[in-house]
């Protein structure tokens, strides 16, 4: 297994951050200095020295009209409207046109525990839809939709909350889904919140559009 696999792994750091560690000399294999790309066989002594990392995990409520990351032209992504400390990256994405909780982090250890299909993370939205809700779009959405791509989505839970509201709790997060799902199904969203990432909500946290906040732990 290769050096920076091994220390993700067995949770002492990130890929990029072991890559980090490797080259300024902190990372030890059988007693001698780690290269990048080196091999951990069976039976090797690993040692990372002199390497404290304080992990900070914080909660945001994304407005409406901010992107996640990565703007273009006059847009605005997180980064560039909070004051967050340096190595804090968001946790998934919410679309341009969604708003609600997004969950940022330093530690490039969790990302795969929280954001793979295999996770099982529940992720909580209230969405507004164009016309009337049904029975039979309702149990579409709690079977599965096949979208776009010919992708099936997996079972969600669906309940509704008025004649045009549903809240839904998925455990995939598809680039887009939720608006593909309803677009296969003949709906539009006119309005689309995440109010909860696994035991993380906004309203626990009384988070307002544009509020963020330093929380203990995301898992």
């Amino acid at each position: 297994m290769r050096i920076n696999k091994y220390l993700a792994h067995e949770n002492i750091c990130s890929r990029r951050e072991a890559d980090r560690l490797i080259e300024s000399g902190k990372v030890f294999i059988n007693g001698s200095p780690a290269h990048l790309g080196d091999q951990v066989e069976e039976g090797d002594q690993v040692e990372v020295k002199n390497y404290h990392k304080e992990y900070r995990h914080y909660a945001y409520y994304k407005p409406r009209g901010i992107i996640t990351h990565s703007p273009q032209g006059d847009e605005k992504d997180i980064a560039q409207v909070t004051n967050l400390p340096e190595g804090v990256f968001p946790l998934g994405r919410l679309d341009k046109d969604s708003h609600g909780l997004i969950l940022l982090t330093n530690d490039g250890r969790i990302t795969k525990q929280l954001l793979t299909p295999e996770s099982h993370t529940e992720k909580e939205y209230v969405v507004e839809f164009h016309k009337p809700v049904t029975q039979r779009m309702i149990q579409a959405f709690i079977n599965g939709v096949e979208l776009d791509d010919g992708y099936t989505t997996k079972p969600c839970s669906a309940k509704k909350l008025d004649d045009y509201t549903l809240r839904l709790i998925l455990t995939e997060g598809k680039n887009r889904q939720i608006r593909r799902m309803a677009e296969t199904l003949g709906y539009q969203v006119l309005d689309l919140m995440r109010v909860r990432v696994g035991h993380v909500s906004l309203e626990d946290l009384d988070l307002r559009p544009g509020d963020i906040k330093r929380i203990k732990s995301i898992l």
